[in-house]
């Protein structure tokens, strides 16, 4: 297992280092989960340090979290027990996900924009406004899940949706949280 710290505009000493080394490593073996990699990056925003920790899973999928405090390893200490809580949450699941699926997860790789938000003002050609501007664009990979592993990937990485091809059809789907609570599914191959 890999596992980076990094620091973003702040320096990570020898013994936040190690400390992250020996509780990333502690909370993996607890949990019996075969991580490929671990980063843990620190940063700061005004007067606190904010922790985010991905763990990649052998099988393709992750689970992250973010942690906030007045002090580093409190930051740390949030981000980790928001991870232990996921995978003690979702053991079993991922256990069985790791047994049914007997191969990685295949991943798709699709373009993303970034698109401006703010439209020049005195822009006298109205038309024009309305195309949109791209500052960015990168590559991401999509991964190849079924629904319920959608969700629970979903849950995992704490976000609102997730895009996905859907292993039954080859298809690209979509689950998202709904206002309501529920887990919304958004499948065009089977509309009418």
């Amino acid at each position: 297992m890999n596992i980076h710290i990094n620091g973003k505009q702040i320096d990570i000493g020898a013994s936040l280092s190690s400390h992250v080394n020996l509780k990333i490593t502690d909370l993996t073996s607890k949990y019996s989960i075969s991580a490929t990699e671990v980063t843990a990056t620190f940063s700061r925003d005004r007067y606190e340090f904010l922790c985010h920790i991905s763990v990649h899973i052998s099988t393709g999928m992750t689970a992250q979290s973010k942690g906030k405090a007045n002090d580093v390893y409190a930051s740390f200490e949030n981000s980790l027990e928001k991870i232990a809580k996921q995978l003690r949450r979702y053991k079993r699941r991922l256990k069985d996900h790791h047994i049914n699926r007997k191969e990685p997860i295949e991943f798709i790789d699709a373009n993303s924009y970034v698109i401006s938000s703010h439209i020049e003002e005195g822009d006298s050609n109205q038309t024009e406004s309305l195309k949109p501007l791209i500052i960015a664009e990168m590559q991401t990979k999509i991964p190849t899940l079924s629904v319920g592993e959608a969700v629970m990937q979903m849950e995992l990485t704490g976000s609102n949706f997730l895009i996905f091809n859907n292993s039954l059809h080859k298809k690209i789907n979509l689950v998202h949280v709904r206002e309501d609570g529920n887990i919304g599914w958004v499948d065009p191959e089977h509309s009418k």
